[in-house]
């Protein structure tokens, strides 16, 4: 699995592939459907497959101050395609460059010239080029004229509405774990270094492992059962904190989650946390030892949630 940026030319071996053309935050099952006919053409014909992403993403550069909003990071897409089977990632690299090519020069000059494709495939709402103007009819054209040939994915739904990033975005606001999990087909994971804090966590007896939420959406505020990866492969299950922590000055945002029998170092560490299910809302304690007894509770309460 190789990463390759749209400003370079592939190397031989990627070109003449077949493209799967989207951004993929969150690779859903509506994007691993696009993604799936992809590796179908090209597995048909013995090619390179390709899968897109736009990082940043095109809203970033046209409202750099809207709130986070990621489901995944860029390392956790590549992951993901390559299980998906794609030989490369290519990155769009989101900026005045791509945001001023017209949607001709798009096709002509990068799918064509530049990366050399056989085939495009892409879901129906996508657009491309200066101002939007590029959509599913005029690539169709563009492939009649220019001999490649394209798919246009119908859009996936699961029994109630079209798949989507938004309907997973509003459920982890929502703390519905259950409906964003359906949707993507895994649970939502975040993924971070460990950083040091300021060991509060651990004078109550349940040492978190904190990590900065960064360019990810944020979920509902709240105490979740998670599930947890090390990088040595090892799962842990335990309950997290994410939020602002209320009963702590100064607030800062955190996802904190506590592994159960587990008293390793992970400072440093790269590690994911899935978030399995919402327990309750962040509430502030007037005491520690309320704290405490709660802290307990929603141990237990993971636990359960965990082991069925």
């Amino acid at each position: 699995m190789e990463r390759v940026f749209h400003r370079d030319r592939l190397p031989d071996h990627l070109r003449g592939g077949v493209i799967a053309l989207g951004n993929f935050d969150g690779f859903h099952k509506g994007h691993q459907a696009v993604a799936g006919r992809a590796v179908h053409h090209a597995k048909d014909d013995s090619r390179p497959v390709l899968i897109a992403t736009f990082d940043p993403h095109p809203v970033r550069h046209f409202k750099p101050d809207v709130p986070p909003f990621r489901l995944t990071t860029l390392d956790q897409r590549e992951r993901l395609f390559g299980a998906a089977g794609a030989d490369a990632m290519m990155v769009f690299e989101f900026g005045d460059e791509l945001a001023q090519t017209p949607a001709r020069s798009f096709v002509e000059d990068i799918l064509l010239d530049r990366f050399g494709v056989a085939g495009v495939v892409t879901g129906n709402d996508f657009v491309f080029g200066k101002g939007r103007e590029g959509d599913v009819v005029m690539l169709a054209e563009l492939a009649q004229r220019h001999g490649f040939f394209t798919e246009i994915v119908a859009p996936v739904d699961d029994g109630e509405e079209i798949v989507s990033s938004s309907r997973i975005r509003d459920a982890l606001q929502r703390g519905d774990c259950a409906t964003a999990t359906r949707l993507l087909t895994r649970p939502f994971t975040i993924e971070g270094i460990v950083q040091h804090g300021a060991k509060q966590g651990r004078d109550l007896g349940y040492p978190t492992a904190n990590i900065e939420l960064g360019s990810y959406l944020r979920p509902k505020y709240g105490i979740y059962a998670v599930r947890g990866q090390l990088p040595d492969g090892t799962i842990l299950d335990g309950a997290a904190n994410l939020g602002i922590r209320p009963s702590f000055d100064p607030p800062v945002e955190l996802l904190e989650p506590h592994f159960f029998d587990f008293s390793g170092d992970l400072y440093g560490q790269t590690i994911t946390v899935e978030l399995i299910d919402y327990i309750r809302e962040e509430v502030k304690f007037d005491d520690l030892e309320a704290l405490k007894g709660q802290m307990r509770k929603d141990c237990e309460d993971a636990g359960r949630i965990l082991s069925a």
